[in-house]
């Protein structure tokens, strides 16, 4: 498609006041300039932003004038920052409305059908209003830019550990001063127990970065278990360098937290490399989490392994997978039982979070008696389904799975059916008795 024909004339009819002399602003394209030098701002997308920005002024200021011209434009020349008042009317075969149309006839024969006729209408106070709105107009855009810079530049540290400075509390949310923007640290993001004072330094890690009317807003936590994950990179070069994997983590922030790790590097013992000489390297997170306990564990491809790994410290005599429930039963010493549970629960909590496997915990003791219980079980549903097949043959009943898994109930509505069919038979046998 063609790009529309302009033709910009001077006038002062349809309304409007008389035009004024166009002055040049030749500080405007060089502050535009310096803009687009200093803080990376196009010079011409802050031009088209000021140029809508001064038809909206245009507008309120001159209501009349605008009315009459029905479509204004500005512009702004790209040379001496001068600024113009147009009226714009659209070429048409036959006019509609005179306002923002025009005919060809009148528009001359340098024009056709679809091309743009511009009149200069600008009006002589529009100087005055255009030097306002244009700084209006630069503020708002340096303003936007900077937030945008610093929501870029926060939202390229999403997923990471970053240092500031605990600025406020307001309703026991906490704000924390990142130089260049002002994060919040939420109470539910917040670990109990932990105290910070106003002017103390502090790590979080940024959870999320939102745009907001005000600026980008840096979501903060203490809590999170990608927290500990980030402080094991910065704390152990093996980490860091990707000679350890850091599989997964399981937290009760606070408390205590699980790390599964893995290497692929035979000269490596990852566990050993986390924990450090003497425990050194773990305990330095612990510190920087107020003491919370840190287990590290090998994590394992198969999962019965990973399971009995992720129970440590409790020694495990085996695991058994039940794949249909995704439930894993651990068996332990009668000694290691209370152990491996953990206080109130929280080992084996842990463990199950971190191995996304259901997971319960029997002595060598309860699980011999288990076994023995589900091996008579067995055994009786192994009846039961010899029977409910005698029966269902002799009923005529269609013995599905379903109908199997429902035992006792179905066994005793089979039997029903098969006395009901006895006793029909034991009447067609027996004679009619003469009247």
């Amino acid at each position: 498609m063609a790009p529309r024909k302009t033709l910009k004339k001077t006038a002062s009819g349809n309304g409007s006041t008389a035009v004024a002399p166009t002055k040049p602003n030749p500080e405007l394209i060089e502050a535009l300039k310096e803009l687009e030098r200093d803080r990376n701002l196009p010079a011409e997308t802050l031009i088209e932003a000021l140029e809508a920005a001064l038809v909206s002024a245009y507008k309120r200021n001159f209501v009349r004038e605008a009315e009459a011209v029905g479509n204004p434009i500005v512009t702004i020349d790209r040379a001496d920052g001068s600024y113009r008042v147009f009226a714009r009317r659209a070429v048409v075969e036959e006019v509609t409305d005179p306002t923002i149309e025009i005919g060809t006839a009148d528009a001359g024969p340098k024009f056709k059908v679809g091309d743009n006729f511009d009149v200069e209408v600008t009006p002589k106070e529009f100087g005055r209003i255009a030097a306002q709105t244009a700084k209006q107009v630069i503020v708002q855009r340096i303003r936007e830019a900077e937030r945008d810079m610093v929501f870029d530049e926060f939202n390229e540290r999403l997923d990471k550990l970053v240092t500031g400075t605990v600025q406020r509390y307001e309703q026991r949310n906490m704000f924390v001063d990142l130089d260049k923007a002002e994060a919040i640290l939420p109470l539910s993001e917040q670990v109990l127990g932990e105290s910070f004072r106003i002017g103390s330094r502090i790590r979080v890690y940024v959870m999320e970065v939102r745009k907001t009317n005000k600026g980008p807003q840096v979501i903060l936590s203490r809590s999170h278990p990608n927290l500990v994950r980030r402080l094991f990179e910065q704390e152990i070069p093996e980490v860091d360098q990707g000679l350890v994997d850091i599989k997964d983590v399981a937290r009760e922030a606070g408390s205590r937290s699980k790390v599964s790790v893995f290497t692929e590097e035979e000269d490596i013992d990852a566990v050993g490399a986390c924990l450090g000489p003497r425990s050194s390297r773990v305990n330095n997170i612990s510190e920087e989490l107020h003491g919370e306990k840190i287990d590290v564990i090998q994590w394992a491809s198969t999962a019965a392994a990973y399971v009995a790994n992720a129970l440590q410290p409790a020694k495990v005599v085996a695991v058994h997978l039940n794949e249909r429930e995704h439930l894993a039963e651990a068996v332990v010493p009668e000694h290691q039982l209370s152990l491996a549970i953990g206080k109130e629960g929280q080992n084996v909590r842990l463990a199950a979070k971190l191995t996304s496997w259901r997971i319960d915990i029997h002595s060598e003791e309860q699980w011999a008696e288990l076994v023995e219980q589900r091996a008579e079980e067995e055994k009786e549903h192994e009846q039961v389904a010899a029977m409910a097949e005698i029966a269902a043959e002799e009923t005529g009943v269609e013995l599905t799975p379903e109908l199997l898994a429902e035992d006792e109930d179905l066994i005793r509505k089979l039997q029903e059916l098969q006395r009901a069919g006895s006793e029909d038979e034991t009447d067609e046998s027996e004679p009619a008795s003469e009247g």
